[in-house]
């Protein structure tokens, strides 16, 4: 970024000055803008031969990246830290706020009987006619009382994974399994003996496997291609721009039915609420992490095979946008601090665990006084597993955290006769299987996105109380979308030009404004005729090869002389990546925008997050800035616009031309202005509700946009909002912003 100290020496000024910093280059016309072609950050470091010094302009992260764990230094910090990313699953799920949880009409049916525990067959809506299928174990002896519920996301191979006999010697041999018939199906041995120690055990279907199959395998684990016929406003499926945008994903359905699952365990009349356990293993242990982390009813879990700071999940239904941005499973894991969970490391990408993960979940513990509640068993002689070694492990943790207090002699697993296909089927002639396919995955989102657009319109302001509200979730949704806030203390300015012009100064800098390294580069102005007056105009100007020279190195338009005669000065914010004209994605065969935003912020954010650090630095207390005006134009006001809404009173005036824009008419996840999640709290509107009460002009709506001009309602501020549908500037607009 630029921006100096100058003293009366070097400037000629009458007085010190620390100039400005402010953010992204944006103003509310295209005639604040001349010409002058600037370079981008990455043009710059790529002509040197050298590695880019902002990380954002290297390699993108993906799921095989490193994900440490770095433990805040104190319990409230933690705890502080905890509520954030809470909130950040919530969001990146579809769950923040949860949704309605409707009727679950449940069935059960078909009972099978073995040794020490019954098997029945389950079928219930976790949104209307969307169906969750799956096994019910129940143990055979019982005194009369409540039982303990167990939840068993099962993982990738389902349900009904089978070894197959012919592997089974091998198998029993290296120690990996016991049994020749039950160790066939090792997901079927666990709810078995689950329920033989005298718990109620519901083992469900992930999307696509065994009777669950109104979304196919194919297209919730193995979607490779985008699929042009479903974007687009009205006929979007899973994995598209537009669901992207309504954080609908394969990850989000299958977290929410696992939340809903927990709602037929408790219901059950044999299930002690109270003593409800998870486990599962691989993505299984991916559900577990999730579902411990944002659901307050598990008392103790077992997520086993995925808990690790290397690889973070490989399938479709184990990655949605959002998710792991700047945290990791390890981490995502301590969420469940301080109750007791417990996993092993296998000779995967747990294998580091002992030395790289569990150190750091003790710590937490440790913070919370139950070290002893958190244990990793190191199990590196066998491969990716929940095997009978594995299980054994998490039969004696429940054993103690579920209170069964049985005896080590009734924690074995016994054999028992394979369940048959009948046994084991949900859908029968009395219970048909419902509908699926293309038609049923349009349905479903648009009933999806119909309850949440539901939700949040119910969400808009009429009073101070509803507009606290909707600040609440819907600024707390964007907090998650758009980024962290930025310390002063991680400001660091670098000058790279500055040249003396005829009326004023002009300045070229860089700043960096995170431990990370990531940086912007800015250009001001500032006015040397005319004492500055204190106010530093912000602009985002979306057209980057347009600047404010003509090619005689003269400034091109009046309009920026008058802004300079007023005695203000004026930044523009170089945008990151300004040459590119698709969003760069991780290099990954499948075409799913999750594999790159679960793990990197959309360009869009990082331009947001680029503005606010140089409002911050305009703004610090050590400048002499009076005022901060904010302005984009040209395309880049939708990210002003989401600038001011995060930057609240650290900008004075906003004037943002938005051209009418519309996140939801995008149909690319590589569109540059691509946002997840934009869509679904609100689309522009909303950001631009949350400029309320602060003054702002808009350029290119015809009227202010409903949810926009209720939020000034309820704030009392229906003079600070005003629109216009010309899309150029007028004196008007300047007299406004310069208090002509």
């Amino acid at each position: 970024m630029m921006y100096l100290i100058r003293s009366r020496n070097d400037a000629g000024l009458p007085r010190p000055i620390l100039w400005l910093r402010s953010v992204f280059v944006i103003f509310i016309v295209a005639s604040l803008v001349g010409y002058w072609p600037l370079k981008t950050r990455a043009q710059e470091t790529t002509a040197a031969g050298n590695q880019p010094a902002d990380p954002r302009l290297g390699k993108l992260k993906d799921l095989d990246g490193a994900f440490p764990f770095s433990v805040p230094q104190t319990k409230q910090a933690w705890q502080e830290r905890a509520d954030y990313l809470r909130r950040q699953v919530l969001v990146a799920t579809g769950l923040w706020p949860l949704p309605e949880r409707t009727p679950l009409n449940p069935v059960i049916h078909g009972k099978a009987q073995r040794d020490g525990f019954t098997v029945e067959k389950v079928y219930f809506e976790s949104m209307p006619n969307h169906f969750v299928t799956g096994l019910l174990f129940r143990p055979t002896e019982s005194s009369g009382g409540k039982h303990p519920g167990v939840l068993c996301p099962h993982g990738h191979g389902g349900r009904m994974q089978d070894y197959g006999i012919e592997n089974m010697a091998a198998l029993i041999d290296s120690g990996a399994e016991k049994f020749t018939e039950s160790g066939r199906f090792p997901k079927l041995a666990r709810c078995a003996q689950l329920a033989r120690m005298g718990c109620v055990v519901f083992i469900f279907d992930m999307l696509g496997y065994a009777d669950s199959q109104q979304i196919s395998e194919q297209l919730a684990h193995r979607f490779r291609t985008q699929r042009p016929e479903f974007e687009g406003r009205q006929n979007w499926g899973l994995f598209s721009a537009q669901a992207e945008m309504r954080l609908q994903s394969i990850m989000g359905i299958q977290t929410w039915n696992s939340i809903r699952c927990l709602d037929f365990l408790q219901q059950l009349p044999d299930v002690d609420s109270s003593r409800i356990g998870v486990t599962g293993g691989s993505g299984g242990g991916t559900q577990t992490i999730l579902l411990c982390a944002i659901d307050p009813r598990p008392i103790t879990g077992f997520p086993n095979g995925m808990v690790s700071t290397s690889m973070q999940g490989g399938c479709t239904c184990e990655n949605c946008s959002l998710l792991r941005i700047d945290t990791g499973n390890v981490e995502l894991a301590a969420l469940f601090a301080p109750k007791p969970q417990a996993m092993t490391a296998a000779d995967d990408w747990t294998r580091a665990m002992m030395t790289d993960g569990y150190p750091q979940l003790q710590t937490v513990y440790e913070m919370f006084g139950v070290r002893e509640h958190v244990y990793c068993r190191p199990l590196l002689q066998f491969p990716h597993n929940y095997n009978y070694v594995s299980r054994a492990t998490m039969y004696g943790w429940f054993n103690k955290y579920l209170h069964l207090n049985l005896p080590e002699e009734a924690l074995q697993e016994r054999d028992f006769p394979l369940l048959t296909t009948e046994e084991t089927s949900v859908w029968d002639a009395q219970h048909p299987q419902p509908s699926g396919g293309d038609q049923y995955e349009r349905e479903l989102v648009r009933q999806m996105s119909q309850a949440a657009d539901s939700q949040i319109a119910a969400l808009t302001p009429t009073d101070s109380a509803s507009l606290a509200k909707f600040r609440e979730t819907i600024g707390g949704a964007f907090d998650a979308i758009l980024g962290r806030q930025i310390q002063d203390k991680d400001l660091i300015r670098t000058k790279v030009d500055k040249q003396q012009r005829s009326g004023f100064l002009f300045f070229r800098d860089s700043l960096q404004w995170s431990p990370a390294g990531e940086q912007l580069t800015f250009v001001s102005l500032y006015p040397v005729d005319v004492p500055w007056n204190g106010d530093v105009i912000v602009v985002v100007d979306g057209a980057q090869r347009s600047g404010l020279f003509d090619e005689a190195g003269e400034l091109r338009l009046p309009a920026t002389r008058k802004i300079l005669a007023s005695g203000a000065a004026l930044v523009r914010l170089e945008l990151l990546e300004s040459d590119l004209d698709q969003q760069r994605v991780v290099e990954n065969p499948r075409e799913a925008a999750a594999y790159t935003f679960c793990y990197n912020r959309s360009l869009f954010a990082k331009r947001v997050q680029d503005v606010l650090a140089l409002i911050r630095f305009v703004r610090n207390d050590e400048h002499e800035t009076r005022r901060v005006h904010l302005v984009g134009i040209r395309g880049g006001g939708p990210i002003a616009a989401a600038a001011r809404a995060l930057a609240g009173k650290e900008v004075d005036k906003a004037l943002i031309d938005t051209q009418g824009f519309r996140f939801a008419d995008i149909t690319s996840y590589r569109d540059p202005n691509f946002v997840p999640g934009v869509v679904k709290y609100g689309d522009l509107p909303a950001l631009l509700a949350l400029n309320a009460p602060l003054p702002l002009m808009l350029s290119g709506e015809v009227a202010v946009p409903d949810l926009t001009a209720a939020a000034y309602r309820s704030a009392k501020a229906e003079s600070n909002v005003a629109a216009s549908a010309e899309r150029t500037a007028s004196d008007q607009a300047l007299d406004w912003l310069l208090d002509k």
